[in-house]
C-alpha cells in the first residue's frame, strides 16, 4: 500500500526538524565557528591551534589515555566474556550484574571513590591500619592513574559487546572440532576468538571513544598530575575565562569531535574487513566444565568485583561517615550528619537533586516518546525509513562526539537571544535539558527499534485496511506494544544524565547546578565528606534503577536491556 503523506509524513517532518534544530544546527554552527577566518572558513584556526604546545599535550594526553585503557578494558572484558559465557561458573546473572555497575556509575564518581580509597587519608584504609604514611603522593594522581580508572569504567562496555557476539555465534565449527578431539584451548584459540574478533575490534572501539571524550577521571585524577586531556583543557579555559574565549574554545570542540568521529569510522572499518563468515544460525553458546577448576575461577570472579566493586563503594561510603576526611571510621567518628548537610540543609545540594531530576526526567520522557515516532518510521520502506535512518544517524554522531563538544556546541547555538522571542537558553536548566536530548537520543532509540524488529509488519496493514489513521494506529496499537521498551529507554537516558558531568560542565550556572557538577564542585574545593555523601546516594539511587530496569527485561525482547 503506498505511503500517504499525512500523519506520517507531519510526524517524520517534526522528527528532522527536531533533529536538526538540537544535533545538526549546533555542531554546523560549532564547525563554522571553529573554522571562521576572516570572512571565509579555514582550517588555519585548527592549524594554529594544533601548533600550540598546550593543545598538542592535550591531545597527546587523550590519545594515549584512550588508547592504553581501551586495550586494558578490551583484554580484561573479553577474558571475563569468554569466563561468563562459555563456562560453567555459578550466579553467572549476579555476576554480570555486579560487573556492570561501573559503567552505570558516573566517572567523577568513580574516581572519588577510588581516591578515596587508595590515599593516605582514606577512611577506609586509617580504620583498617593499611593507609600510606600521611604525607604521600596519591599513587592514582598520574598516567597511569587515569588509565587505569578509565580501563575501569569501560571494561563492561567491551563485557557487553562480546558477550552479545559470543552468544549469537554458530557452533558447528566448535561442536566439530571437539568432537574431532580439539581441547577447549585450541577450540577458544583457532575458532572462537577468530569468529570473535569484529566484536572484539568493536569493543576496543567503544571503550576508546568512551575515554577520549571522559571527563570527570581525567579531571580528577590528571589535574593534580598535570596530565591533561583535550576536555579538561576546554573545561579550564572557558572555567576561567568564560564565553570571551568561546572562539579558541570551539577551535579545540571542532578537533576533539574531529577525532572522535575519525576513531568511529577507523573501527567501523576494521570491523567491516574482519568480519568472518558465519556457517549457520546462533544457537546456545558453548560450555565448557571447569571440573576442579570451578571453585578457584569463581574466587577469582570473586575478587575482581571486591577490588573494582567493593572496595571503591565501600571507601566512599567510610568517608561519607566520618566527621572529617581522613579519620578512621569508628564509634567515635561515625556520623550521619553529612548526609542531613547534603539532603537537608544545603541548599545548592537540594537544588542540584531537584535541578538534575527534572532535567534528566524530562529528557528521558521526551526521548522515550520521540524514540516510539523514529523507530515505527523505520520500520517503513523507502524514502521515509532513510530519513527516518538518517535522524537516528544523528544521534548516533551526537553519542560519538564528547559531551562537553556537545555542551560548547549548545553555547555557539543558544547563547543569543532566539528569533522572535528574544529569550536565551544560555544559562537556565532548560539549555541542559536539550543538549541531554542531543547527546543521549541515540541511547532511546536503539531499545525501541528492538521492539518494533519483533513486530509482525501485517499489524500496520491490518490497521491501515481498517482505516486507522496514523495517529489512531501509534496511539491503540503500537504504542502499546512498544511501551515497556520505550519505558526502559527512558530508564537508562535518566541512568545516563541524572548523574553526568560531561555535558552540564560547561552549562550549568548558579540556580541551575546539577548533582554532577555539585559532587565535582564539593571535591574540588575540598569538601570531600560532602562529595561522598552525595556520590553514595546518587550510587544508591542508580542501582536501584538498575534493579528495577533488570526486571523490566525480563519481559522485553532481548536487546532492550544491555546486560540482559
Amino acid at each position: 500500500m503506498a505511503w500517504r503523506p499525512r500523519g506520517e509524513g507531519l510526524a517524520l517532518a517534526v522528527a528532522i526538524l527536531l533533529a536538526t534544530v538540537l544535533i545538526a544546527l549546533p555542531l554546523g554552527l560549532l564547525l563554522v565557528k571553529g573554522l571562521a577566518a576572516g570572512d571565509g572558513l579555514s582550517l588555519g584556526p585548527v592549524a594554529e591551534a594544533l601548533g600550540s604546545r598546550s593543545v598538542q599535550r592535550a591531545l597527546l594526553n587523550s590519545l594515549d589515555s584512550s588508547f592504553f585503557s581501551a586495550l586494558a578494558a578490551t583484554a580484561v572484558g573479553t577474558l571475563l566474556a569468554l569466563v561468563l559465557g562459555l563456562t560453567d561458573v555459578r550466579a553467572k546473572g549476579l555476576f554480570v550484574f555486579l560487573l556492570l555497575i561501573p559503567m552505570m556509575i558516573p566517572p567523577h564518581v568513580t574516581a572519588i571513590s577510588w581516591i578515596q580509597a587508595a590515599g593516605p587519608s582514606s577512611p577506609l584504609l586509617r580504620t583498617l591500619g593499611l593507609a600510606p604514611e600521611p604525607g604521600t603522593t596519591h599513587p592514582l594522581y598520574s598516567r597511569w592513574g587515569v588509565i587505569l580508572l578509565l580501563a575501569v569504567q569501560h571494561t563492561p562496555l567491551v563485557f557487553l559487546v562480546v558477550r552479545a557476539a559470543l552468544r549469537a555465534q554458530p557452533r558447528e565449527l566448535a561442536d566439530a572440532a571437539r568432537t574431532a578431539g580439539a581441547p577447549p584451548s585450541r577450540v577458544l584459540r583457532r575458532i572462537v576468538l577468530p569468529l570473535l574478533a569484529p566484536a572484539i575490534v568493536a569493543g576496543f572501539g567503544l571503550a576508546f571513544v568512551s575515554a577520549l571524550k571522559n571527563f570527570g577521571i581525567p579531571a580528577l585524577l590528571g589535574i593534580p598530575a598535570r596530565y591533561t586531556t583535550l576536555p579538561v583543557l576546554m573545561w579550564q579555559r572557558m572555567a576561567s575565562f568564560g564565553v570571551s574565549i568561546l572562539e579558541n574554545v570551539a577551535v579545540i570542540a571542532t578537533i576533539m569531535a574531529g577525532v572522535a568521529v575519525m576513531a568511529v569510522i577507523v573501527v567501523a572499518l576494521l570491523q567491516r574487513y574482519g568480519r568472518a563468515a558465519l556457517t549457520g544460525p546462533p544457537r546456545p553458546p558453548l560450555s565448557f566444565r571447569l571440573g576442579a577448576k570451578r571453585p578457584l575461577v569463581e574466587g577469582a570472579l570473586l575478587i575482581f568485583v571486591a577490588l573494582v566493586v567493593v572496595l571503591p563503594l565501600s571507601a566512599l561510603l567510610a568517608t561519607a561517615l566520618v566527621r572529617t576526611y581522613g579519620l578512621p571510621l569508628n564509634a567515635a567518628t561515625a556520623t550521619l550528619d553529612n548526609f542531613a548537610e547534603v539532603l537537608v540543609r544545603q541548599g545548592v545540594t537540594v537544588r542540584a537533586f531537584l535541578n538534575s531530576s527534572v532535567a534528566a526526567g524530562g529528557a528521558a520522557l521526551a526521548l522515550a516518546a520521540f524514540a516510539i515516532v523514529v523507530a515505527h518510521l523505520g520500520t517503513r520502506h523507502g524514502a521515509v525509513r532513510r530519513l527516518a535512518g538518517a535522524v537516528d544517524g544523528l544521534g548516533d554522531i551526537a553519542y560519538a562526539i564528547p559531551g562537553i563538544v556537545i555542551s560548547i556546541a549548545f553555547i555557539v547555538a543558544f547563547i543569543a537571544p532566539l528569533p522572535v522571542i528574544g529569550v536565551s537558553l544560555y544559562n537556565t536548566l532548560l539549555i541542559i535539558t536539550l543538549a541531554y536530548g542531543a547527546a543521549f537520543l541515540t541511547i532511546a532509540i536503539k531499545p525501541v527499534a528492538t521492539a518494533f524488529a519483533q513486530l509482525d509488519p501485517a499489524l500496520e496493514d491490518a490497521a491501515r485496511v481498517a482505516g486507522a489513521g496514523y495517529a489512531m494506529r501509534m496511539r491503540r496499537i503500537f504504542a502499546p506494544l512498544v511501551a515497556p521498551a520505550a519505558a526502559s529507554a527512558a530508564i537508562l537516558v535518566f541512568l545516563t544524565a541524572y548523574n553526568e558531568i560531561t555535558v552540564s560542565a560547561l552549562l550549568w550556572s548558579s540556580g541551575n547546578e546539577t548533582i554532577g557538577t555539585t559532587i565535582f564542585n564539593y571535591e574540588d574545593g575540598g569538601y570531600t565528606t560532602l562529595a561522598a555523601a552525595m556520590s553514595t546516594v546518587t550510587v544508591g539511587a542508580t542501582v536501584v534503577l538498575m534493579l528495577i530496569l533488570d526486571r523490566m527485561g525480563r519481559h522485553l525482547p532481548a536487546g532492550a536491556v544491555p546486560w540482559r
